[in-house]
């Protein structure tokens, strides 16, 4: 695999978005005075981004040669536990596959068992994360709908990531949770227990060993998936209490719409605006509930993602210094020990090709890594700008039409000067 050159300084910005020089001036939105109930979306910049989203979906799903989708949750209770089973539905022309239809179904479990034999046999290659195993915070019934849906989008998620990377997706692994009807006997084909206890021995002994030398561009990414990981966790959690505070604030709104409403029955001559409040205030709590699910549904999964991610890139980077580690530790041994020197010779030739092969394969996978989450944070950080500006303009219309509906004209204004 071709390895993109790593840029010689990882300390400017992280996400590297393109800067725009010209930004559209919004104007104020009148729609809703001339009584339409919302009002149109900002022909923006904006606008010209989702465009050109839509065009490169348009291309992507044209060179696509295999189409999954994850859905129709069902739960499943047995004497000792109670777990979901999802559909996985696959549609493909790929030649390797004997049908072009598969329909499967998976439990949470057997995603996992695929991802821990994609990283056995892809140590050095970046596998998209699941979602935790546990129940994430704020949830408070285990198996809620929202649970369950929240969890379904990010397995839906993780199999079309592996799907569109170059070699994961040609995994045997990968082909038969696709379309194997029961996982049972491919589950006991791994590596056993003892074996995989030799691995995890030789990995903590090389990581108490440590490197001679690590080569720099690996500790220069290093570095970056540490800074990285520390903003994305600090955007996530700013983000999630910027939503815990709308939503009390949402709460305020409801309780502020219907102290107006409650209000008319003593205001007679009052009433007609004071209704009018009332009617604005519920409008704007829709239009803030609706923000709130937005940055639910959008934001917050784009950022939580991403703080897996920077989990997953620090256990591919050890597992990258245990290979090198190991290859170190049999080169030094090959300089002492005169005896049985053809032996360790062949030992370290084949140690110093898994080196040579991890190195490749991770600077590979890390420049297309940072090619998909810059894609994916950016199109979730628009929308979510979108989204906001959307929101302002429909408030800014609901209580300019208020306003216009309070406005007293000249001549109405004369007729009750006269009166009076």
């Amino acid at each position: 695999m071709s390895a993109a050159p790593l840029p010689a300084d990882f300390s400017g910005p992280m996400l590297d978005l393109d800067e725009d020089e010209d930004l559209e001036v919004f104007s104020k939105n009148m729609s809703l005075v001339d009584g339409n109930p919302m009002p149109n979306s900002p022909s923006s910049m904006v606008n010209q981004y989702r465009l050109d989203e839509d065009e490169e979906e348009q291309q992507d799903a044209n060179t696509k040669d295999i189409f999954i989708t994850v859905d129709n949750p069902e739960s499943h209770v047995t004497a000792i536990e109670t777990f979901i089973m999802y559909r996985v539905v696959t549609k493909t022309t790929r030649s390797e596959f004997d049908s072009s239809e598969y329909e499967v179904r998976r439990r949470y479990q057997d995603f996992l068992w695929l991802r821990s034999r994609l990283e056995e046999s892809h140590p050095t290659l970046i596998v998209h994360p699941l979602p935790e195993k546990f129940v994430m915070k704020g949830m408070v019934e285990r198996f809620n709908n929202d649970f369950i849906e929240t969890r379904r989008r990010a397995l839906h998620r993780f199999l079309n990531k592996i799907s569109e990377h170059p070699i994961l997706a040609g995994s045997q692994h990968f082909k038969v949770f696709l379309t194997a009807e029961e996982l049972l006997s491919h589950k006991k084909q791994g590596p056993g227990f003892l074996s995989r206890m030799g691995e995890t021995v030789r990995a903590v002994a090389n990581s108490v060993r440590g490197l001679r030398s690590r080569p720099e561009e690996f500790t220069m990414m290093q570095e970056y998936v540490e800074d990285f990981g520390n903003k994305i966790c600090s955007v996530d959690k700013v983000t999630q209490r910027i939503i815990k505070e709308q939503r009390e604030y949402l709460d305020e709104l409801k309780q502020y719409s219907s102290t107006y409403t409650q209000w008319v029955g003593s205001e007679e001559e009052l009433a007609e605006p004071l209704k009018g409040v009332a009617g604005c205030v519920e409008r704007c709590s829709k239009e803030t509930e609706e923000r709130i699910h937005h940055m639910s549904e959008v934001l917050v999964p784009a950022l939580h993602e991403y703080v897996l991610c920077a989990e997953t890139l620090k256990a591919v980077a050890r597992r990258r210094d245990n290979i090198q580690a190991e290859f170190e530790a049999k080169n030094e041994a090959l300089a002492s020990r005169k005896a049985d020197q053809e032996a360790l010779q062949e030992e370290v030739d084949v140690l110093a090709d898994r080196v040579e092969v991890a190195n490749s394969t991770l600077k590979g996978d890390w420049s297309r890594w940072k090619d998909s989450m810059r894609t994916d944070l950016k199109s979730a950080f628009i929308a979510t700008a979108e989204n906001n500006v959307e929101y302002y303009e429909r408030c800014l219309a609901v209580w300019e039409s208020f306003l216009l509906s309070q406005r007293v004209e000249p001549s109405e204004q004369r007729d009750g000067e006269a009166a009076s």
